[in-house]
C-alpha cells in the first residue's frame, strides 16, 4: 500500500525520544493508499479519511506513545496557545502555559536551549484511553521552538 499524505497544521514539540504534537490532521480521500486502506476496511474513502477538522493530541515517550481527539477545539484556541509559547519564550523566564486543560508546559531557561515538561490529561470521557502523563522532552533549541511555532501559526492562519 502507497504511504498516506497528512496534511494540516500541527506543532511538535519536543525530541524523537519525547514530543507532543497538537495537531489537525487532514487526509484527501482521492489519495491511492486512502482508496486502498478504505477497501481493506470496509468503509468510504471520505469515511476513511475523516472530517479534517478535529484537532489530536499525540505524545510519545521512549517508544510508549498515545494520543486523544479534542473534540470543539478550534483554530483560535490553537493559535492562542501558540502565541501565549511565543511570549513566554521571548520572555526568557521560567513559564508555564496551558492549553486547555489536556495540555500544559512547564519550561526553563538552559543556556540557549529550554528544559521543557509536558503534562497530557485526556479529557473525561476516556476511561479505555491513555491515563495523564508526565513527559520530560529535555533541552529544546529556543530557535527551533520559536521557529516551530512561527510555522505553525501561519499553518493555521
Amino acid at each position: 500500500m502507497s504511504p498516506i499524505a497528512v496534511e494540516g497544521p500541527e506543532l511538535n514539540l519536543g525530541t524523537a525520544e519525547a514530543y507532543v504534537a497538537l495537531a489537525r490532521p487532514k487526509i484527501d480521500p482521492t489519495q491511492p493508499g486512502v482508496i486502498a486502506a478504505a477497501r481493506d476496511a470496509g468503509v468510504s474513502p471520505e469515511e476513511f479519511a475523516g472530517p479534517g477538522d478535529v484537532w489530536t493530541l499525540m505524545y510519545d515517550a521512549d517508544g510508549d506513545g498515545d494520543g486523544f481527539e479534542l473534540p470543539g477545539a478550534r483554530d483560535t484556541e490553537a493559535d492562542a496557545f501558540a502565541e501565549q509559547l511565543q511570549l513566554a519564550l521571548a520572555a526568557a523566564e521560567p513559564f508555564t502555559v496551558d492549553a486547555g486543560n489536556f495540555l500544559r508546559l512547564d519550561a526553563r531557561p538552559a543556556g540557549a536551549d529550554w528544559a521543557v515538561t509536558a503534562h497530557v490529561t485526556p479529557p473525561e470521557g476516556e476511561e479505555d484511553g491513555p491515563g495523564a502523563r508526565t513527559l520530560e522532552l529535555g533541552a529544546l533549541p529556543a530557535t527551533q521552538l520559536l521557529a516551530e511555532l512561527e510555522q505553525f501559526r501561519r499553518e493555521l492562519a
